[in-house]
């Protein structure tokens, strides 16, 4: 048989094309979709911030989205009903209308109560103060099969957490404000004038902590005229609030015996420490508290994360205070809802551009499944705990957010 012979043939359509220009195949850009976002009025932890200002609600209709809000929930913000009105949100007069929207947005954890009215698939935006979440909390939120984010787990393209830096850098000015406050005689301090003057040593503020914290605590301390000393095991964060503040300061690893000696020779310690899992390390014991001196303050930023004294408890904007050892502890975890309008602007800044690219992406879902930052906030989703610190904390099994996602991503 010749070789000619022994050419299989093949057939012209299986050939014809292979010399012609192909099409290519693009990613379609996902078609946006309407979001229908709620804003209950906050009615815990004397929470005085909301979620979204006037502003921020003009631009979330103007791109095609939906906002109800709840009558009264930007007053104490200065927001009036009439601002968001103006602004095309709907006003609501009851949480049950709020609590049909699809995106629940708070600046404070939903009650138990509000869980109930809470449904299936529903989106929650609120922070997560860890100091008053109860194992009842997230089996509310997964009963309700609800997907919920925590504010300050949520990260950016820089792996930064920007709610996190945003309410730090206020609490980071309040905590000095206040400290100055506290250590007058008519709020129960020692008497002492945080600033030097003339002839008058300066009070001594040790902080906790080398974060934007510290760098806006320093700011403001050093231009009261106060003596500071900063504490990190991070070497580079400590270097790096020298050269923000722009001076030399006095600073040190958290070395247990220099820490101890600072400490109870201090006028104010400020806790800043921040855990980007789960709870803020304790670094100053009890023990240590105990020996500080009489009328000196604790001010403890860090208890919206537990707190990094032994001796924090959770109080309140009425009640802001309490003593312990002869010594004053502010542990506030919204210390930025004394400054409200500013705080509700910041917050809104953050939350918008995650609003707006979830509408770009079709859902809240889809943006969850591709956006690794916005995957990193959430800590319950469709009935199961995404948290481990949390499954750990209370002894709930925790499933990776990743293998529910698998199929979409």
């Amino acid at each position: 048989m010749s070789e000619k012979q022994k050419r299989i043939p093949i057939p012209k359509v299986f050939t014809e094309g292979i010399y012609k220009t192909q099409s290519e195949m693009l990613q379609l850009q996902r078609k946006s979709n309407a979001l229908f976002i709620g804003i209950p009025k906050e009615s815990t932890l004397q929470e005085h911030r909301v979620a979204l200002v006037p502003s921020a609600v003009a631009s979330l209709v103007g791109h095609g989205h939906r906002v109800v809000l709840e009558t009264g929930a930007g007053d104490k913000a200065n927001y009036s009903d009439h601002d968001y009105s103006e602004a095309g949100a709907d006003i609501a007069y009851s949480p049950e209308q709020v609590f049909k929207s699809d995106i629940l947005i708070k600046v404070a954890p939903p009650t138990l109560k509000e869980i109930d009215l809470m449904r299936p698939n529903q989106v929650l935006f609120s922070p997560l103060h860890l100091p008053i979440i109860t194992d009842d909390f997230i089996y509310r939120l997964k009963q309700k099969r609800v997907i919920a984010l925590a504010m300050e787990y949520i990260k950016d393209e820089v792996d930064s957490f920007p709610a996190v830096r945003i309410m730090s850098e206020m609490a980071g000015l309040s905590a000095v404000l206040t400290a100055a406050e506290l250590l007058t005689n008519t709020n129960g301090g020692k008497g002492v004038l945080l600033g030097g003057i003339s002839g008058v040593p300066s009070a001594k503020i040790v902080i906790l902590g080398a974060g934007v914290v510290a760098e806006f605590a320093c700011r403001s301390a050093l231009g009261l005229g106060a003596d500071i000393r900063v504490f990190d095991n991070n070497i580079y964060k400590l270097m790096r609030l020298q050269s923000m503040v722009g001076r030399q300061l006095n600073t040190s690893s958290l070395n247990p015996y220099q820490l101890e000696k600072e400490v109870i020779s201090a006028d104010v310690v400020i806790g800043a420490m921040h855990s980007k899992t789960g709870r803020a390390p304790i670094v100053v014991s009890e023990d240590i508290v105990s020996k500080m001196k009489s009328g000196s303050v604790i001010i403890d930023v860090s208890i919206d994360q537990g707190g990094c004294f032994a001796t924090s408890e959770v109080t309140s904007h009425d009640r802001p205070t309490f003593t312990k050892h002869d010594v004053i502890h502010y542990c506030v975890p919204n210390i930025a809802s004394r400054v409200a309008r500013t705080a509700s602007i910041a917050v809104s800044n953050i939350i918008i551009p995650i609003l707006l690219k979830a509408g770009s992406s079709g859902s809240i879902e889809n943006l969850i499944a591709h956006d690794h930052g916005v995957r990193h906030g959430v800590y319950t989703y469709k009935g199961c705990l995404t948290n481990e610190y949390l499954g750990e904390r209370f002894q709930i099994k925790s499933t990776d957010l990743n293998l529910l996602l698998t199929s979409s991503l």
